[in-house]
């Protein structure tokens, strides 16, 4: 490492112990081991405390993609997961009231599921675990709970201002979700667009087996999906609801009593699914579509919703950000490895410029997806329906289509 660099307190500090900052010290444990890397967080949280665990009817859930799963399981966190995971074998798109039928299955592509969906907080206590592991152990020196006041560049890397006390890094990867203002305070700015939309999602019970069958439903102005979840002592059916409205639309369809709201989702949907019996508690959230301006600076990573925060109607924005947490420790370990500062430009512009084709088609086609499916008029409605048929059928197509979607 040059003089620069071994001034630096540490190699990496990263910002926000997240389900993606937590990923990425995962996913740096064996650069620390084998190369030596000096490795730091900061949480907001004092992670030494027992965390609020959700209603088991109402626990929000992910989907991660097969490609997601077998980097937890390089990572040697999948053995904790998968017994509390719900394997995706099928995924039925369609279109309300319309001809077009697509079905994407495991099976065609010979692995065992094309996801699975695993509760919020499980996927966070398994990385939490394994962070508190590397504590105990000295890989990683945690900061919790601890705020940066400020970033501020010098040579070789950040001076990081933290509540009490001041620390260097050749390298701080920012993955807090953007939500510290420290963006700001450095003047990386947003590309945005506001789809005008909000996303209401809830967990529903059903009257039957989902069987591993999730739903992709276009009706209307917007798309409903329905991710197939484990069972709880309440009910054995379930799945998990992302209900796309148009703003005004959703202020009012929150505010439905319970049986008005299911009925109302029972219409829309259709009974593909079976009968919907019961619905958990409602959030919402405004749909937009955020990109940071710029990822890298010397001696600095945007990562996670902080870089990238897209709509979630094919459920890819953490699989797209895990891709870029794995290609980030790749391109540390490779700059230790050439004796290269981890902060360096040239270094991070490489990692950015790998991620950038999976980072624009990823948000480009959830983009396109919702502008195609949201439109009404009659032509829109009959090229997207003959492409779902054609989809169907034109097997090498819908085979690229889906491997995509599985992150492969």
């Amino acid at each position: 490492m040059n003089n620069s660099t071994d001034k630096m307190d540490f190699d990496v500090l990263v910002i926000g112990a997240g389900l993606v900052g937590a990923s990425l010290v995962c996913a740096l444990e064996q650069v620390v081991i084998k190369q030596g890397l000096r490795l730091a967080m900061v949480e907001t949280h004092d992670l030494s405390q027992p965390r609020d665990i959700p209603p088991s009817f109402d626990a929000r859930a992910s989907a991660l993609s097969w490609g997601t799963c077998c980097i937890y399981q390089q990572l040697g966190l999948w053995p904790d997961l998968v017994d509390q995971a719900q394997a995706i074998t099928d995924v039925h798109v369609s279109d309300q009231g319309s001809f077009g039928v697509s079905r994407l299955r495991a099976s065609d592509e010979g692995v065992p599921a094309l996801g699975y969906v695993v509760k919020n907080h499980v996927l966070g206590d398994v990385l939490l675990q394994r962070l508190k592991g590397f504590q105990k152990q000295g890989r990683v020196t945690m900061f919790s709970p601890d705020r940066v006041a400020s970033l501020s560049p010098v040579p070789g890397g950040m001076k990081v201002q933290l509540r009490h006390s001041e620390i260097s890094a050749s390298l701080v990867v920012l993955a807090d979700g953007g939500r510290s203002g420290l963006m700001d305070q450095l003047g990386i700015g947003l590309q945005q667009c506001d789809y005008h939309q909000q996303g209401i999602i809830a967990n529903i019970a059903l009257d039957r087996p989902h069987n591993g069958m999730a739903w992709e439903r276009f009706a209307g102005q917007g798309p409903m999906a329905l991710l197939p979840l484990t069972g709880d002592h309440h009910f054995a059916h379930r799945a998990g609801l992302v209900w796309t409205l148009p703003d005004e639309e959703a202020d009012s369809l929150y505010a439905l009593a319970d049986d008005d709201f299911l009925a109302l989702l029972q219409q829309r949907f259709g009974y593909r699914a079976g009968r919907f019996i019961a619905v958990g508690k409602r959030d919402r959230y405004p749909l937009t579509m955020r990109i940071a301006k710029e990822q890298v600076r010397p001696g600095l990573v945007i990562l996670g919703n902080a870089a990238h925060a897209i709509h979630p109607v094919a459920g890819q924005g953490y699989n797209l950000s895990i891709r870029d947490t794995v290609a980030l420790a790749g391109n540390i370990s490779d700059s230790l490895e050439r004796q290269i500062s981890v902060g360096d430009l040239g270094r991070l512009q490489e990692y950015w410029q790998q991620q950038l084709s999976d980072q624009s088609l990823t948000s480009q086609f959830c983009d396109g997806l919702v502008r195609l499916f949201s439109r009404t008029d009659t032509a829109s409605v009959l090229s997207r329906n003959l492409g779902l048929v054609a989809l169907d059928y034109c097997h090498p197509v819908k085979s690229t289509f889906t491997r995509r979607a599985m992150g492969l």
